[in-house]
């Protein structure tokens, strides 16, 4: 096929013949010397920004390694590249978190994303972006974000310093990092507000591309893992399954179908990546994303649950089982429940809008019907019902939300708006905060103000953790899996009254759970005295905590 910006040559007549060409040597010399000319006159003029810029930002011997090593000479960084939604990214954090604690790593902190900035793909289908690919979109995203002063740190919103104080992780905030891995005397958490020129923002992004793999592994600097969910789950510590089959691999259909020659091993994370390896002596181990799930039998790409012979890393997984949001945080839905609220009540997230959600509207909405028909039989009324869900409520009308909205005698209604002034406090209490500045050395003084725009779906998770009637989720949403296991390790339906009070909870399971945390000391300790109706019998537990 010819290409089309190939210009075809008209046919030569018959008997034709070419004629010689010859040229004097003083035209050659003198176009010899015209370019020369023209080439010494351009170079005078380049902006010196773009010659530095060229000379620092395309060097493939990776100069940055030798920078970061004359800063950090005892440290070695692990990145990764999340995707999708917020729970996704958590769960991926989590990861991020186990997988550099069990490398001895120190974990570079990502931003929170936008939620389709980054897609992975579908790995029981055996088709996901590249390694690659994921750290290219997940850095251009994140340079994006911080040009458009919208940076968030996975920092500022789930509160890990329990885990840095304690030494059980160590974390670099990913603009501290980014700063010192380019050598740039900036501080990237103030870059929308300097006005960056051009040049700053091409090196950045050209440093920073380094950071995906396209140029290759180098020695001592830098080694991409380029093993994904289509060929590899990993593990620790499983006994002798290092380099076995999973038992998940992909049927004959889609063999034949799709043309998967994909064959999933289960290795050894530390034995692959750890001390004698060659991704051991890099600075910087850079994986792609780190999402796993459970499926038929098996886990997507990351299988490790215990540590039998690591005290320490099992600790660790322990502890990133749940990981609270920031206190800011939590104080601004609790606040809402028990101030606002003010009485027992059921957290509905219906998640309709979004990917496969769109098209169970009659199944998710079944559910919520169920459950308060249930309550309205046992319990007073009206019932108090929280709602979370991406359909704006001018949408409401003409489905169930809509007429539980109408039926003013049995339910009352209750949801957050991005306008609502508790969501511009928190915002405000976030950016003065600055959690996740607090993770890599600084050079200024007075670091610059950071912008929350998006609290809304933490304060809501939060709000949820603390219905008292009960929790009716999305089924297959990953945000109500994380809210169930906030209710399961936090439970805030006691927190934040001033007084004695009293509530129904219909189910022992609940009751047993309450005590359970209480006895745990996992609930905040701010309560006084809780009387539980269970079934018509009163339950009292004398228990008194003080805030600490």
């Amino acid at each position: 096929m010819k290409n089309i910006f190939t210009l075809s040559k008209p046919p030569k007549p018959w008997g034709s013949r070419r004629k010689s060409q010859h040229r004097s040597p003083f035209f050659i010399l003198s176009i010899t010397i015209f370019t020369f000319l023209l080439l010494f006159i351009a170079y005078n003029h380049i902006p010196e920004s773009l010659l530095s810029l060229s000379s620092k930002t395309l060097d493939p011997k990776f100069s940055q390694c030798h920078t970061t090593k004359a800063i950090s000479p005892d440290k070695k960084f692990f990145l990764y590249a999340p995707h999708s939604g917020f729970s996704n990214q958590l769960g991926e954090f989590k990861n991020a978190i186990l997988m550099a604690g069990i490398l001895n790593r120190t974990l570079i902190v990502p931003p929170v994303l936008d939620h389709h900035a980054v897609a992975l793909g579908s790995c029981p289908k055996f088709r996901v972006q590249s390694p690659n690919q994921m750290r290219i979109s997940v850095w251009d995203h994140a340079i994006e974000l911080l040009r458009r002063g919208r940076y968030v740190s996975m920092a500022d919103i789930i509160d890990i310093s329990s885990l840095v104080s304690s030494s059980m992780v160590k974390v670099l905030d990913f603009r501290r990092f980014a700063s010192l891995w380019c050598g740039l005397d900036v501080d990237l958490a103030c870059l929308s507000s300097l006005n960056a020129q051009p040049s700053l923002l091409d090196r950045l992004r050209q440093c920073v591309s380094m950071l995906s793999g396209l140029n290759g592994n180098v020695d001592g600097c830098f080694f991409a893992v380029d093993e994904d969910c289509r060929t590899t789950v990993w593990t620790y510590q499983s006994g002798d399954e290092d380099g076995v089959l999973d038992p998940f691999q992909p049927d004959e259909q889609l063999k034949e179908k799709k043309k998967v020659s994909y064959v999933r091993r289960r290795r050894d994370v530390y034995k692959a990546l750890g001390p004698g390896s060659k991704a051991d002596s890099a600075t910087i181990l850079a994986f792609g994303t780190l999402f796993t799930a459970p499926y038929k039998g098996s886990q997507l790409y990351i299988d490790i649950n215990a540590a039998p012979r690591d005290q320490r890393i099992q600790s660790l997984i322990e502890k990133i089982e749940f990981i609270p949001f920031v206190p800011e945080i939590l104080s601004a839905g609790k606040k809402y429940a028990f101030k606002t609220i003010k009485a027992p009540f059921l957290c509905a997230q219906l998640r309709l809008l979004d990917g496969q959600f769109k098209n169970h509207w009659k199944a998710t909405f079944l559910r919520l019907k169920e459950k308060l028909d249930s309550l309205r039989q046992k319990g007073p009324q009206p019932i108090n019902i929280f709602v979370m869900t991406d359909l704006p409520v001018t949408n409401w009308t003409g489905n169930y939300l809509g007429d539980l909205a109408k039926d003013t005698d049995s339910f009352k209604l209750y949801f957050l708006r991005e306008e609502d002034e508790l969501l511009a406090q928190t915002a405000q209490k976030l950016a003065t905060a600055g959690h996740g500045l607090r993770y890599g050395v600084t050079r200024m003084e007075k670091p610059c103000p950071q912008r929350f725009s998006d609290v809304l779906l933490f304060i809501e998770q939060t709000v949820c953790s603390c219905a008292t009637v009960g929790f009716v989720g999305t089924a297959g949403s990953t945000l109500a899996e994380s809210i169930e296991l906030m209710r399961k390790f936090d439970l805030g339906i006691a927190i934040f009254f001033d007084h004695p009070f009293s509530m129904v909870l219909n189910d022992p399971a609940d009751l047993a759970r309450l005590k359970e945390n209480i006895l745990a000391g996992v609930l905040f300790r701010e309560i006084s005295c809780l009387c539980l109706t269970v079934k018509g019998q009163l339950e009292s537990l004398a228990l008194k905590f003080c805030l600490g």
